[in-house]
């Protein structure tokens, strides 16, 4: 198994955010010694926050009904659960917030997983299917550098709302970069100065390796256009 911990230093050092990067990983089957989430949460992206606060747990389908938005993009929800997801979406129309044409652009997972592993990724107790931190844009925009140096880009632009669609984007295409939501960004708490980067697992190693290079290139080119700035500025 990779070194997730050695990957999670390597990715804070171009992020230098304080909130860690978050591991999930979709599977059939709960790995050993991780402990079942207990309680409830609002929304799907409330276990962003409480994996990238140092915990470690998986959920099943049902610990994301709360969120009819969240489980129509992780496919989650059951026959019965389908009118909420509908009066969500009625209600989010009928104040101008979304267009119901606009709904089947929605990225969601293809196949419904039973078990869902949230760990900071240098605790990750599996592969992570996708990784997902938050920064500074300028930070961000290092990371999907490196991505794009990687080869492990997508061509999407900078997605919106919902976030949590960044999730199967990200996989059916590579990283991906997210504004963020309203309401990500009331259950998560991150800050309003702050974007999403969303990695596929496949593809971490292979950004980490070019992060150096991108963060050695920026700081370069910030020297060669303070200087171009200074040299070439004449009003």
């Amino acid at each position: 198994m990779s070194d997730y911990r050695a990957l999670e230093e390597r990715i804070q050092s171009v992020l230098g955010a304080p909130r860690r990067p978050v591991a999930i990983a979709f599977t059939d089957v709960a790995p050993q010694g991780v402990a079942r989430f207990e309680g409830s949460e609002p929304s799907s992206c409330s276990f962003w926050r409480i994996a990238a606060g140092g915990r470690t747990f998986y959920t099943v389908p049902s610990n994301h009904f709360n969120c009819p938005i969240g489980g129509y993009t992780h496919n989650a929800l059951t026959a019965d659960r389908m009118p909420e997801l509908q009066q969500v979406l009625t209600l989010m129309s009928d104040i101008g917030y979304v267009r119901m044409e606009e709904v089947p652009g929605v990225f969601h997972m293809q196949e419904p997983a039973q078990v869902i592993v949230y760990s900071p990724l240098g605790d990750a107790p599996m592969a992570p299917t996708v990784v997902l931190a938050a920064g500074k844009p300028a930070r961000v925009m290092m990371l999907a550098e490196a991505a794009t140096r990687a080869g492990a880009m997508s061509s999407l632009p900078l997605l919106g709302r919902p976030t949590c669609m960044a999730i199967p984007a990200a996989l059916s295409g590579g990283a991906v970069m997210s504004s963020g939501c309203i309401g990500n960004r009331v259950y998560t708490d991150i800050g309003e100065d702050e974007l999403y980067v969303v990695l596929r697992g496949s593809d971490l190693e292979r950004i980490a390796q070019e992060i150096d290079t991108i963060y050695s290139a920026n700081q370069t080119l910030t020297q060669y256009h303070q200087e171009r700035r200074r040299t070439l500025t004449t009003a």
